[in-house]
């Protein structure tokens, strides 16, 4: 991040992109590890052999690893890792004079994969792991004049022709749900506040869409029109954020699978994996954190969207489904019976 806010450093963007390329494939690969997914990749013509380089098994580049983690084309955190997958390739080595233009003209996305990125951290591997502390939102003039606006839109108009139509054609092919999702653009629009001086208030604040009244939406929404607004859900201190109970987490492993999957298989599947102690412990906290927290408070047990994902990529299969729960899996009833 102090790369891409340095707007000294020569090639800052080309710099962010490489830099954000890595940081996903190491964060997808670590959950590979975590769940047991073989992500090497094995020679076609003999199956027992992997495919090796200098030696070394040949793992999944971040395309592959990123279509095993989003499976749906249409998931708008595929579309912009995506995005900035076919931008690096681009970028390797050439259009270095264009590097101040493409960051003005994707500074939405580029804010939208730092953004995804850490929700995929800390979703994964726990709040403890979050930027939050490490990043700042960055200090800027550009457009609190009406000249540094003219000369920011002045500046965009420098792209290369050839990056202009790859932005467009890449997404052409999109559906508008996506292109307008946050999770692939990121757009924020700043204002100066007229307003009292309030002790108690924080310099610089984030509005929740969902908190403004309808004559503020509709203001909002005329801002858009002429610029860029920028909306972002913004994570409080919400006990439990991101966890799910017993209950709902079966829900959403039934619905993602073939299978009858319900909360007897639930509690089997952490039995059978042991992430975390059997009730009347004398150390119920001792859990795999990836995966279980214990609510000292309520005295129970809250499960991460990890261990979810893991049940759904090991009981898709009948001999997955019977080695998480000791259970043979029993196809869910059609409509028809």
């Amino acid at each position: 991040m102090r790369l891409y806010n340095d707007s000294a450093e020569a090639r800052a963007f080309e710099g962010f992109v490489i830099h954000m390329h890595l940081a996903w494939l190491y964060l997808l690969h670590a959950q590979f590890v975590r769940d047991d997914v073989d992500f090497r990749y094995w020679d076609p013509k003999f199956k027992k052999r992997l495919l090796r380089i200098d030696g070394e098994a040949k793992r999944w580049e971040l395309e592959r690893s990123m279509k095993e983690r989003w499976p749906a084309e249409s998931d708008p955190v595929r579309a912009n890792l995506s995005l900035f997958i076919k931008l690096r390739n681009r970028l390797e080595h050439r259009h270095a004079h264009a590097d101040e233009a493409l960051m003005l003209n994707l500074a939405g996305h580029a804010h939208a994969l730092l953004v995804n990125y850490e929700s995929e951290l800390t979703e994964q591997f726990g709040e403890n792991q979050s930027l939050a502390l490490r990043l700042r939102l960055p200090i800027f003039v550009g457009t609190f004049t009406s000249q540094g606006e003219q000369a920011l839109r002045r500046f965009r108009r420098t792209l290369p022709a050839d990056l202009r139509s790859f932005v467009t054609d890449y997404e052409a092919g999109l559906d508008e749900q996506v292109t307008s999702d946050s999770r692939y653009e990121f757009r924020l629009r700043a204002m100066v506040e007229l307003a009292p001086r309030d002790p108690d208030a924080v310099a610089m604040q984030f509005t929740h869409y969902a908190d403004m009244t309808e004559e503020e939406r509709e203001f909002a929404e005329e801002l858009g029109r002429r610029g860029q607004v920028i909306t972002r859900d913004r994570k409080v201190a919400v006990s439990g954020l991101g966890r799910l109970m017993p209950t709902k987490a079966a829900q959403e492993v039934q619905a993602a699978i073939p299978y009858v999957f319900n909360v007897s298989h639930f509690t089997a599947a952490w039995k059978q994996e042991g992430i975390r102690p059997l009730n009347g412990d004398s150390n119920p906290a001792r859990t795999n954190s990836d995966f279980c927290e214990y609510d000292e408070p309520t005295k129970t047990y809250r499960y991460t969207k990890a261990w979810v994902q893991r049940l759904i990529r090991k009981c898709s299969t009948p001999e997955g489904f019977l080695a998480m729960t000791g259970m043979e899996p029993r196809l869910k009833p059609t409509e028809d019976e």
